[in-house]
């Protein structure tokens, strides 16, 4: 497992932001995530300092060059789950590997990915749930269903095992985007994939049962979202965030209510802006570089007098 100081997720605007500051302060910073969508081919010209229009491809790929300059390692690899182990560190389970933190950084942007289902807000806290490692439990020995249609849904079905070995996972009509090592381990733990789509729910005062479009029916007391890639929001429920809606809650410093983690850019949910998100990420990385330097001056000290 590598350790690095400070973990960022999200290499948009905030993400390097961050990464320039802590790793110009000699801080082990590792970002993860892949191209962001601001990373395209359409022109940005309310960015300060740039009189000639640029493209957010050209803008993201200077904020690359600028954080690897300073020592920030980038890694195109997509962030599963995230928990704190019993020493406070963050530890991040990816689709290559698994890296421990002292400090974490989410900026990874606002999933607006729905699964279209009509009344799914109905069954929010009554079934439905967004987060595995808060509400598996609760599903112990019951039928559960995962919505998603890539490895970040495939992972939180093997997760549900743990808990209940009555497993399904609905890809909502999309084609699958897991990889084929997540596949076989579906299907080694006996997990079908089904590819209708989930129309609607049903049960009282509780989820029972999903009814798929073409009018079949799955029995399920629980339903997990997981579709597209893991989010800010989906590592907000696990680690135990103040969220706003979909949106983490944070102070002026970009500190979330878990001491070692902070947050920025869009899935904080002010301005959404480029140029907001850069200012927050720089602020995140500066409160993340001072909670590093404390850990390190406290584990001194408890060094010194035993």
């Amino acid at each position: 497992m590598e350790t690095v100081d400070i973990l960022i997720i999200g290499q948009g605007p905030a993400g390097l932001s961050a990464a320039i500051y802590t790793a110009r302060a000699g801080m082990r910073t590792r970002i993860l995530g892949c191209a962001p969508k601001v990373a395209g081919d359409y022109d940005i010209d309310n960015y300060f300092g740039f009189v000639d229009t640029i493209s957010g491809k050209e803008l993201i790929e200077r904020g690359c060059q600028q954080a690897a300059k300073f020592g920030a390692q980038l890694h195109c690899d997509r962030v599963l789950g995230i928990h704190q182990d019993e020493r406070g560190f963050f530890i991040a389970k990816t689709e290559e590997n698994e890296i421990e933190a002292h400090a974490l950084i989410l900026a990874t942007g606002v999933s607006r990915i729905r699964p279209g289902i009509a009344n799914l807000a109905d069954y929010e806290g009554k079934g439905v749930s967004y987060c595995v490692s808060c509400d598996g439990f609760f599903m112990r020995g019951k039928p559960v269903l995962v919505i998603g249609e890539g490895n970040f849904a495939a992972n939180q079905a093997l997760e549900l095992l743990q808990y209940t070995q009555q497993v399904s996972l609905c890809t909502q009509g999309k084609e699958t985007s897991m990889t084929q090592d997540f596949l076989d381990r579906l299907r080694e733990n006996n997990i079908p994939v089904r590819m209708q789509a989930v129309q609607t729910l049903e049960g009282a005062p509780s989820l029972e049962r999903v009814v798929f479009t073409d009018g079949t029916t799955l029995e399920a007391q629980g339903l997990f979202i997981a579709m597209g890639q893991a989010s800010s929001s989906d590592f907000a429920y696990t680690l135990g965030l103040v969220r706003n809606g979909q949106f983490i809650e944070t102070d002026r410093d970009q500190r979330t209510n878990v001491p070692g983690v902070f947050a920025a850019g869009d899935c904080v949910g002010r301005f959404m802006q480029i140029s907001v998100a850069v200012g927050e990420g720089a602020l995140a990385g500066k409160a993340a570089i001072s909670h590093v330097k404390e850990a390190r001056r406290t584990l001194t000290n408890s060094t010194a007098k035993t």
